[in-house]
């Protein structure tokens, strides 16, 4: 079948990365996928989570938010408390960050990347992350710079992506029409070095086999590894050095 936009089933959406996009913050960007639009900044604050307090490692830890119209119609302020949804997403974007840190290294201070969807035409929570790593990446880079950091704490850079099965068949990335129709979805979180981070996955109807999924996995895997050396080549000034 052909897509709504004409993309090939394993083809990601075009890619725009704007670098250093909130001047004020230690590491920014903002991330385009096609018309989904997210703006990731990290923020550095000397102090840790009280379970930390000590231990001589720091936290890396996440905020997310959707601007009211940044949806079809309009999505309210979370003012006093956040949705299921928004928790668990800042959750997943927590961990992924974590999982390429070695937080022993970060020292009593605390990094958070707060990300925020100023356009939705689904993949988000991908696109965040994929826009985090890159922030963060900034950070810890001027963070060394400045003496601040003896040694830069970040592993690996880490992408994600969603893919699943739209009218029986595999795409990759999906968009929002795609997303709220699928029959299968997943997000894929995966490490430049080809290391799983996360896989998050459901059947909306019916079931899938496994061929399925290892192919599901294929797709996104090949994805993230386009994504992975995009941001290579944004932050070509740093990644030769760290990664």
């Amino acid at each position: 079948m052909i897509r709504t936009d004409g993309r090939k089933n394993d083809e990601l959406r075009p890619l725009k990365i704007v670098r250093n996009f909130i001047p004020n913050a230690e590491g920014s960007v903002l991330v385009e996928m096609d018309l989904t639009r997210v703006i990731c900044t990290a923020s550095v604050e000397s102090r840790v989570p009280p379970w930390l307090k000590d231990s001589g490692h720091g936290w890396v830890t996440a905020e997310y938010g959707m601007l009211p119209r940044s949806t079809l119609t309009r999505t309210p302020r979370e003012r006093l408390s956040r949705s299921g949804r928004t928790s668990e997403i800042q959750r997943l974007i927590g961990r992924s960050l974590r999982a390429v840190t070695d937080l022993a290294k970060i020292g009593d201070r605390t990094v958070t990347l707060d990300c925020d969807v100023i356009q939705a035409d689904g993949g988000t929570r991908t696109a965040c992350i994929t826009g985090a790593a890159m922030a963060l990446a900034d950070a810890f880079n001027i963070m060394v710079e400045d003496g601040v950091l003896k040694e830069f704490p970040m592993k690996d850079l880490v992408g994600a992506v969603s893919v699943g099965i739209f009218e029986d068949e595999i795409m990759l990335d999906l968009t929002y029409e795609e997303d709220s129709q699928a029959q299968v979805d997943f997000n894929v979180v995966m490490t430049g070095g080809g290391r799983l981070v996360e896989v998050q996955g459901t059947s909306e109807r019916g079931t899938f086999g496994r061929s399925e999924l290892n192919s599901m996995l294929d797709f996104a895997e090949a994805g993230i590894k386009k994504l992975v050396s995009a941001q290579k080549e944004v932050l070509a000034d740093i990644a030769g050095k760290w990664f």
